[in-house]
């Protein structure tokens, strides 16, 4: 909005050129989602307390220790990321961007998912919430919606098209199959970040690290003569994207001041639909997908960790991890939770530098 508003103005007011440039708008909505979840933090924990009470229930069947240390902790705190996340977007996006737009529609429609997830936990003190498959065709129905308005919006050969990392001319012709990959990629970075949120900080801190990948990916893609040099497909007005991710790295930190151990708040499904989503959207529209796998390997791991334990549970009715995701198969074996945690946030920042990597090796 201040882009609209001000740059127009530049001829008369020189220092509102500044709006021109993606990095000053993109630092900018950093602080501004970090201001705002400072201001909006305690009032929004303050109002989940009063009204859940007893907070999140707590699995049964996990850790014993989650019994005792995270019982009364409120959940849903990821309206706090949604608000910060939001507004600062609205402020420093072109909002004549479409890519902005369907970032937002996936996120806040993740979010709302989350939210109607979060709420039936928290009403009826189960820690179920909404039926699998009604969230699941929720989840599909948003994912195919923006996925469409991406094929409509990007220009041949990209539109429909699939990048292939470590290749520098290589686009897989999809065509109308490149819709269910993208459903596919959306849905399942949604619920991959909603497997990995277990732990304190645990999934803030990757999403953070992923989200300043794709800020730098969604710039260079978007810029013409820096996607020129890498030998990158160059999106035309994904870069305005960078803005999107930097907004959400500035709410995951001031998230991440009231998520620190011991948590005054969780995101609850809120907020991990919500950004995972968000990070699977703004894959689809860089041509990124497969870098994503990458980058968000860990959220991989986290969703293999759970396949790989039903199915091996339904064939032989063995368990291949002491307890699924494989955050808690940690705990299991002794390790502290801040030692999973710090451990999984190393492996993160190692496969975001991987990611990056994969702009040079081609």
């Amino acid at each position: 909005m201040l882009y609209n508003l001000l740059f127009p103005l530049a001829d008369q007011v020189g220092v509102f050129n500044l709006f021109k440039y993606l990095t000053f708008r993109t630092g900018g909505a950093v602080l501004t989602a970090l201001i705002v979840s400072f201001l909006l933090g305690p009032m929004v924990i303050a109002w989940l307390r009063k009204w859940q009470k007893q907070g999140q229930p707590i699995r049964a069947d996990g850790p014993e220790s989650h019994l005792l240390t995270k019982k009364g902790t409120p959940t849903m705190g990821g309206i706090l990321i949604l608000f910060a996340l939001s507004i600062s977007t609205l402020l420093w996006a072109d909002l004549r961007n479409h890519y902005v737009w369907i970032v937002l529609l996936v996120t806040l429609g993740y979010g709302l998912i989350g939210f109607f997830d979060d709420y039936l936990k928290v009403s009826k003190k189960n820690p179920k919430g909404m039926p699998g498959k009604a969230k699941l065709v929720g989840e599909i129905a948003i994912a195919l919606v923006a996925a469409g308005w991406v094929m409509a919006v990007q220009r041949e050969p990209l539109s429909g098209a699939l990048a292939v990392p470590f290749f520098k001319t290589v686009l897989l012709q999809l065509s109308w199959f490149y819709l269910p990959f993208a459903v596919f990629i959306i849905v399942g970075a949604g619920n991959a970040v909603n497997l990995t949120d277990g732990l304190d900080g645990l999934a803030i801190v990757p999403v953070m690290i992923a989200s300043g990948v794709f800020a730098i990916l969604a710039y260079l893609v978007g810029h013409a003569v820096f996607s020129n040099y890498l030998q990158i497909h160059y999106v035309t007005g994904s870069g305005e994207l960078a803005v999107f991710c930097g907004a959400l790295v500035g709410a995951g930190l001031g998230f991440l001041w009231f998520n620190a151990p011991p948590a005054m708040v969780f995101m609850g499904d809120t907020g991990s639909l919500a950004m995972g989503g968000a990070l699977g959207a703004i894959s689809v529209v860089t041509k990124h997908e497969l870098v994503l796998g990458i980058v968000g390997g860990l959220f991989v791991l986290e969703t293999v960790s759970v396949i790989v334990q039903v199915a091996s549970f339904k064939l032989t009715g063995k368990r291949v991890f002491r307890m699924a995701p494989l955050h808690h198969h940690f705990e299991k074996k002794g390790w502290a939770e801040p030692t999973v945690v710090i451990r999984f946030w190393i492996i993160a920042t190692i496969l975001g530098l991987a990611g990056l990597a994969t702009l040079k090796l081609r």
